[in-house]
């Protein structure tokens, strides 16, 4: 008897219908129903009246959202999981919830409505140069919204550069959006002094982060592309956040060599990416990360640790090391001048 698996349409069919698992969660963090439920289970009337919903529809909701694994369900009463906790809890520190404002924003939706005319052009479809556009407002959005997420993979990379206590230190932040990254740095060392480079509309969101975090004295900002600004000197780190995967292989070694003047002997690049395995479909977050980039970017790419390594040599770094993050999908890429 044959045990070869008969053909099925579900993955065909999951895939066509995934829209309805965003909608639902977006709306579930419209309706405020998971910081709602932050202090205990509650049934779907009770959800109801406090998110001023119908109870009839937000028990389909609710149903549907565990079935999708963001609640669990004893009897009639509905209750967090431990990521929905920590992540879709607006009171908690690691919210994320903020990231649908700019996952789901206009711009990155736009770039996939075409995605083959983007397989057949080797790029975006979008005009002008999609994300990479200059000042493109959708980074004021990335700013405000993916912050909170950042925090714990933040803090996690400080704890992997140690910085010298007895002096006062640099760290220059790529890129830096909500300055998380750099934030992290101050936070940790008392003599650190934080640089953010960003355009600079998105750079007051990190001032206002900057002063939310109590280190404003210690943070200044550099305005403008970090292709053609002056970066500085005698950094002691150089953070590369979510930055090179928007480009090609060259126009990054050309970036990191300007990193590498950048940075005092013994100083340390990290850059932190979404980093495929050398078959380039594991793992699938990382994987996956390069159609976002075909739809989005020029000649953007999720680069392997291989081709990360090669781009490092090239601008003249050593001792190149790949580290895991901690409630991330990034890892960092370590390497010294």
């Amino acid at each position: 008897m044959s045990t070869t698996s008969q053909p099925s349409p579900d993955l065909f069919f999951d895939t066509l219908t995934a829209y309805q698992k965003t909608a639902a969660l977006k709306a579930a963090i419209e309706l405020n129903i998971f910081t709602t439920m932050a202090e205990g289970p509650l049934t779907a009337a009770e959800i109801a009246s406090r998110c001023s919903s119908a109870a009839r529809s937000t028990r389909i909701l609710c149903d549907y959202l565990t079935v999708q694994g963001f609640l669990t369900k004893s009897a009639d009463s509905y209750a967090l999981t431990q990521d929905t906790a920590v992540f879709l809890n607006r009171k908690s520190p690691a919210y994320a919830g903020g990231a649908a404002d700019f996952i789901l924003s206009d711009p990155l939706i736009n770039a996939f409505k075409n995605l083959a005319a983007s397989v057949r052009k080797g790029g975006t479809a979008e005009p002008q140069q999609g994300s990479t556009t200059p000042e493109h407002p959708m980074w004021l959005t990335f700013a405000r919204a993916m912050g909170g997420m950042m925090i714990p993979a933040a803090g996690g990379l400080a704890e992997l550069i140690p910085l010298d206590s007895k002096r006062s230190t640099k760290v220059l932040d790529v890129a830096a959006g909500h300055g998380i990254w750099g934030l992290a740095f101050a936070k940790k060392n008392p003599q650190a002094q934080v640089v953010a480079l960003d355009w600079a509309p998105v750079l007051e969101i990190a001032r206002e982060n900057a002063t939310a975090a109590r280190v404003a004295d210690r943070f200044s900002t550099i305005p403008g592309s970090a292709f053609d600004v002056d970066l500085g000197k005698d950094y002691d780190v150089v953070l590369v956040p979510n930055f090179i995967h928007h480009f090609n292989t060259a126009d990054n070694i050309r970036f990191l060599k300007k990193v590498h003047a950048a940075l005092r002997p013994g100083g340390t690049v990290a850059v932190v990416e979404f980093v495929p395995s050398p078959d380039r479909i594991t793992p699938p977050a990382a994987a996956g990360f390069s159609l976002v980039m075909l739809a989005s970017t020029p000649e953007g790419d999720a680069y392997t640790f291989a081709e990360c390594s090669d781009m490092l040599s090239q601008a003249g770094f050593n001792s190149v090391t790949k580290h895991p993050l901690p409630a991330s999908m990034n890892v960092a890429v370590l390497a010294e001048k």
